[in-house]
């Protein structure tokens, strides 16, 4: 099992990964509220997670990855204040919530297929689990970490140790006014409390509501994901995963209420994807130009120009779009394209036998991968394998094998390239380069100059390497 370091934002610092489970690996990674469109600033996280998934699978561990769609209880305020985003959207479109959460869950998931984005395991919308949300929520109240104000059902966090134990949050941060999406709810115990279960005396305009032990009401946003990971992946999680905007109080929250309920430890590691700026700062839904993946084919830009402009970057690094910096990225995944598209590969039609070369590529790759998920430096490894003196068979096969990480299609441009070429242009080229060499060896070099000639003539480029003579087609 090949070994995986990445930063581990409970500890603050890159650590070897260990699963639960020797050679297991649950994964839980918060999905999108669908009341709108997401933007690519929002994409970059689940590129990088999609990431981490597949290099797990790459590496040989067995991952169940699951995610939530948030379709209720989400507000537009951190702190249990604002509208319910779902509800938002559905007064913005004059259309009910479920209508709203269909339409956008569909277009998240045509995003995520555009960027080569693997499907989770589990994709479980929270209106599927209020039953789960509701014994969690009860068993809070007995165990007395929970309490009852105004109808709601708020998390008591002075009964917890160290509840800021995921950020460097601390009690002063949340007095009202320090930050702009903390106000005041004087049902609150505590600053830091929040809230389980809201009933209509808090929201009358909510449009879901289902019947409880404390009246007709519906979820916090933050118990859904707690409830969402227990139910598919049992009381001992090994990675979650989400945007650092969700540090807190999104996870710390979680973490918090998991934790009090199970008894024990909840989640050993915990992997942030840092936010996409533009040069007025983090990008967002509400400033600027909704930057969306159908936009940029509007504007002639393969959605997976997008996925290598983010691969190009650390996750755990600020990242900064322009439509500049993007091109340069367009013409660099054009050329690499082009490049692969080149090899003649026979990858799968037979035993290939590879040399020392060829496995030492490997293995940078997976080193590049391993230390903390350096996926530029994965590319560069890519990009070094197409300027080595490997055998085109030998690159094709690792560019292959290495795609099954990156997911740039670049095993599409190996195909295109075998379709394209019919049986019998393969017949001739291959007819005229054995006379060719027959001409060399009889030194009848003006007869192996004019074969040359004639190829080039129509269109096919032929290069004599240590392994051999190849060809292409321009």
């Amino acid at each position: 099992m090949q070994n995986i370091r990445f930063f581990n934002t409970l500890t603050k610092k890159v650590e070897d990964f260990v699963p639960n489970e020797p050679g297991k690996v649950k994964l839980y990674t918060c999905g999108p509220t669908v009341y709108h469109y997401a933007h690519i600033g929002n994409l970059r996280c689940y590129i990088m997670e999609d990431i981490l998934d597949r290099t797990l699978r790459y590496f040989g561990y067995d991952v169940k990855r699951v995610m939530n769609i948030t379709d209720v209880g989400h507000l537009s305020g951190d702190s249990d204040d604002g509208d319910d985003k779902m509800v938002a959207g559905a007064k913005r479109e004059h259309k009910t919530v479920m209508q709203i959460a269909k339409f956008y869950t569909d277009a998240f998931f045509d995003d995520c297929r555009k960027l080569n984005i693997r499907r989770p395991d589990v994709v479980e919308p929270a209106t599927n689990c209020v039953p789960e949300f509701i014994h969690m929520v009860s068993a809070l109240l007995e165990k007395g970490f929970a309490y009852i104000a105004g109808d709601n059902v708020y998390f008591d966090t002075s009964k917890l140790k160290n509840y800021y134990v995921l950020s460097n949050m601390n009690e002063q941060d949340l007095m009202v006014g320090v930050r702009d999406d903390v106000s005041e709810d004087t049902n609150k115990r505590n600053k830091a409390d929040f809230v389980l279960w809201f009933t209509k005396s808090k929201f009358d305009s909510q449009e879901l509501k289902w019947e409880s032990p404390w009246g007709l009401g519906y979820p916090g946003w933050h118990i859904e994901c707690s409830c969402i990971s227990m139910k598919h992946c049992g009381e001992k999680l090994d990675i979650h995963c989400g945007g650092v905007d969700n540090i807190f109080p999104h996870h710390t929250n979680e973490i918090a209420q998991s934790e009090a309920y199970i008894g024990h430890k909840w989640c050993n590691y915990w992997f942030h994807v840092h936010h996409l700026n533009d040069k007025n700062g983090k990008m967002s839904k509400s400033k600027g130009e909704f930057l969306t993946v159908s936009l940029l084919e509007d504007k002639g830009y393969d959605p997976l120009v997008y996925r290598m402009f983010c691969l190009q970057s650390h996750y755990r690094k600020p990242l900064e779009f322009s439509y500049e910096n993007l091109d340069n990225v367009k013409a660099a995944y054009e050329k690499l394209r082009r490049q692969t598209s080149k090899l003649v590969s026979e990858a799968g039609k037979g035993v290939l036998n590879e040399t020392d070369a060829c496995e030492a590529y490997r293995n940078k790759f997976k080193e590049a991968l391993g230390n903390d998920l350096n996926s530029s430096s994965a590319i560069t490894v890519l990009y070094d394998v197409l300027k080595s003196e490997l055998s085109q068979e030998e690159k094709a096969s690792l560019i292959k094998e290495f795609d099954t990480v990156l997911n740039l299609d670049l095993d599409k441009a190996l195909q295109e390239k075998e379709t394209s070429v019919d049986n019998e242009t393969k017949a001739y080229v291959e007819a005229k380069i054995a006379e060719r060499a027959e001409a060399k060896k009889a030194k009848d070099f003006a007869k192996a100059d004019a074969i040359r000639e004639e190829l080039l003539s129509k269109g096919i480029v032929i290069k004599d390497t240590r392994e051999g003579t190849v060809w292409e087609i321009q």
